[in-house]
C-alpha cells in the first residue's frame, strides 16, 4: 500500500506541471490576442487617409478678437482654424477662407508664338490653403517655371492686348501650375495667377 502512494505521487506532480503549463500558455495566448486586437483596433481607428496629408483650408479670422464675455450667455469669438478637404477641386467660398499670395521672384521672358517679339510677365499665385501649398510651390519651382514659359510661348500678342486675352492667360497658367503640383505633390491648391507685370515687345 505504501508502494502505491509513492508511485502515485510522481503522476500527480507530472499532471500538475502539465496543467500549469497549459494554463500559462492559454493565458499568454489570450493576452497576445487581446493585445493584437487593441493594437489593430487603434491602427484602424487612426488609419491615415490620403487627405490627412493634403493642405487644409484656412478659415478666415473675424478681425480683432472681442473682449471676454462677462456672462456665460455670450459665445466666445470663433478661433481661426483649418478645414480638411477630400481633394484640391473642393469648391471654396472666398468669403469664408483666408487667402495667401505668393509672388514668384523672377519674371518670365519668352518669344511669342508668331515670332514677332517677346513677352515678359511677372506673376503672383494665390491660395486658400495652408503653408503646405506654398512649400509645394517652392519645392516644384523648376517644373512650374518650365510650364509657365511653355504656356507664355503659345500666346498670340493680338489676343494678349485685350482684357479677355489676359484673363484667358490667367486661367491657362492656373491650370498648368495646378497640373504640375498634382503630378508632383498629389495636390494643386493654386486658386489664381495674378500679373504683377506684363510687357509685350
Amino acid at each position: 500500500m505504501a508502494k502505491d502512494i509513492v508511485e502515485g505521487a510522481p503522476k500527480k506532480k507530472g499532471k500538475f506541471k502539465k496543467l500549469l503549463f497549459i494554463g500559462i500558455a492559454a493565458i499568454a495566448l489570450i493576452g497576445a490576442g487581446a493585445g493584437a486586437g487593441i493594437y489593430f483596433g487603434a491602427l484602424s481607428a487612426h488609419e491615415a487617409k490620403p487627405e490627412d496629408h493634403f493642405p487644409k483650408l484656412v478659415l478666415r479670422s473675424e478681425g480683432e478678437p472681442e473682449p471676454a464675455a462677462e456672462s456665460e450667455d455670450k459665445e466666445a469669438p470663433p478661433k481661426v482654424g483649418t478645414v480638411s478637404v477630400p481633394n484640391d477641386k473642393f469648391k471654396v467660398d472666398p468669403k469664408k477662407y483666408e487667402i495667401t499670395y505668393y509672388p514668384i521672384a523672377d519674371s518670365f521672358t519668352t518669344n511669342l508664338a508668331d515670332g514677332s517679339g517677346f513677352l515678359q510677365v511677372g506673376i503672383s499665385l494665390s491660395t486658400f490653403y495652408d503653408g503646405k501649398v506654398i512649400n509645394n510651390i517652392k519645392r516644384q519651382a523648376v517644373p512650374i517655371r518650365s510650364v509657365v514659359l511653355m504656356v507664355l510661348a503659345e500666346q498670340d500678342p493680338a489676343l494678349l492686348s485685350t482684357s479677355q486675352g489676359k484673363q484667358r492667360l490667367q486661367r491657362q497658367l492656373t491650370a498648368a501650375i495646378n497640373d504640375v503640383l498634382r503630378d508632383k505633390e498629389g495636390f494643386g491648391g493654386v486658386d489664381n495667377v495674378y500679373f504683377t507685370s506684363l510687357v509685350i515687345q
